[in-house]
């Protein structure tokens, strides 16, 4: 089965099911509002992580071309 990443609308739709909004999650994470946005366009395993969390998933359901090929040790440990 091929995965494909979600469309960030997807991400931003699936936070709102929750309750929450981008701006929330990074606000509550002790970041700048818009700085877990960066994470919808490019790879940074801390922004996908605190996503993927409030979402209710691993971040590499959320965004498997940025994860194929790596173990999960390496995932696990993986600094951002």
């Amino acid at each position: 089965m091929d995965k494909h990443d979600w469309h960030p609308a997807d991400i931003i739709a699936g936070l709102r099911k929750k309750g929450t909004t981008l701006a929330a999650v990074s606000r509550a994470s002790g970041l700048a509002s818009s700085t877990l946005a960066n994470a919808l366009t490019r790879h940074w395993p801390k922004g996908e992580r605190l996503i993927a969390c409030a979402l209710g998933k691993q971040p590499e359901e959320i965004w498997p071309s940025r994860y194929q090929g790596m173990s999960s040790n390496h995932r696990e440990g993986e600094a951002g």
